[in-house]
């Protein structure tokens, strides 16, 4: 019998929880993750604007309390456009027929690629009404993002959601309710791909040491729009390749025995991978035209 990890026993969606006047209130591991990633982004841009030797002509583009102001429109932006965006990329049906469990985000349901657009429009919005260089708020957001995704990530394991593929590889994760339950030709224990911890890891961890190395020691940030790029083309690469062994969700393994929303004969693209690919092309674009700035 292959070896195989547990879920560990004590993770569960709700960090604590408490019945009032007939209310249930409970701190949940993915708004945990959400108010922690916007905490230490935003104290890690004010910390990089403090020190204007990383920008352009030794002048740092905003103040810490210009900075706040940024990290309101961010949230959302954010929120906004990740619910918008699962409703739109993932479930648009269900959603047409239910339009008031648009509303209710408590539950679950949020997509990166959409808050990541209307995380856009609202910086770009912010630069706009203060007269701060576009680039300059879209590389201070893609120097940080990394902090939310990993975070973002570690909070869809200890939810037991969007695991991956079943393996027999040792690190094989034996998830809870759906996520053990593997389909009938499978032979083996029912032992999943850990994908959150393969995203947290890449888009996270490496994702977040690379921009820091780009940063800090090469000054990327003295190239407008670098940084955005690296991130963008760093972030789209890493969801691809997850994407192999992460299961898609129900509704595209209905319509595909595979989850593909694209088919190229017996090959094809996942919604994630769909969606990442533009991310990639636009990251190269943005770091060709960083690359041909002269650094000042």
């Amino acid at each position: 019998m292959p070896f195989v990890i547990e879920f560990p026993s004590f993770l569960r969606p709700e960090i604590f929880s408490l019945d009032l006047g007939g209310f249930h209130l409970a701190l949940r591991w993915y708004a945990l993750a959400y108010i922690a990633g916007f905490v230490i982004g935003w104290r890690l841009i004010v910390a990089a604007m403090r020190r204007p030797a990383l920008w352009p002509g030794d002048r740092a583009p905003m103040t810490a309390e210009l900075v706040e102001s940024l990290l309101t429109w961010i949230i959302l932006g954010v929120i906004l456009g990740g619910r918008l965006g699962f409703v739109l990329f993932y479930q648009p049906e269900y959603y047409l027929s239910h339009p008031l469990e648009i509303l209710k985000v408590w539950e679950g349901g949020m997509s990166f690629h959409g808050g990541l657009i209307g995380a856009t429009l609202a910086g770009f919005i912010f630069a706009r009404r203060n007269g701060v260089p576009a680039s300059a708020v879209g590389d201070s957001m893609a120097m940080v993002i990394p902090v939310g995704l990993g975070l973002g990530r570690l909070s869809n394991f200890a939810n037991a959601e969007l695991w991956g593929h079943p393996t027999t590889l040792p690190w094989g994760v034996m998830f809870p309710g759906s996520g053990g339950v593997c389909p009938t030709d499978w032979m083996h224990e029912c032992a999943r791909h850990p994908t959150q911890l393969y995203e947290a890891g890449m888009e996270g961890l490496l994702l977040g040491l690379v921009l820091w190395f780009l940063v800090t020691r090469l000054h990327a940030l003295k190239k407008p729009w670098l940084v955005t790029g690296v991130f963008l083309a760093g972030y789209g690469l890493a969801r691809i390749i997850v994407e192999f062994w992460r299961m898609p969700d129900d509704q595209f393994l209905a319509a595909d025995p595979a989850g593909y929303v694209v088919r190229l004969g017996d090959f094809g693209l996942t919604m994630g991978q769909t969606l990442s690919l533009p991310m990639v092309l636009a990251g190269l674009a943005l770091i060709g035209v960083a690359q041909r700035r002269r650094v000042p």
